[in-house]
């Protein structure tokens, strides 16, 4: 394990999470002064079984809130049936 996994700097997970990882390896090389080995390592270590370009199944700003807006929407007829406004 290197010793610079478990902390990377926000614009290096930031290109990991985009999947850049050659991105990430010149950022951390840049940001942290060391060499291609210890940069490649530490970003090999930091997500291990993750692939690039892996996503999260939420995502902030998705489409959660539409399914929500519909939920209510249905709840607001079977209401309004049950009360006789239809």
């Amino acid at each position: 394990m290197s010793e610079f996994d478990q902390d990377l700097p926000p614009q290096v997970v930031a290109a990991l999470e985009r999947g850049q990882k050659i991105e990430a390896i010149k950022l951390l090389r840049e940001l942290k002064g060391i060499g291609l080995k210890e940069a490649k390592e530490a970003v090999d270590d930091y997500m291990p079984g993750r692939q690039p370009g892996d996503v999260s199944v939420v995502q902030p700003g998705g489409h959660g809130g539409i399914f929500w807006l519909l939920g209510l929407l249905v709840l607001g007829a079977v209401v309004a049936w049950l009360f006789g406004a239809f």
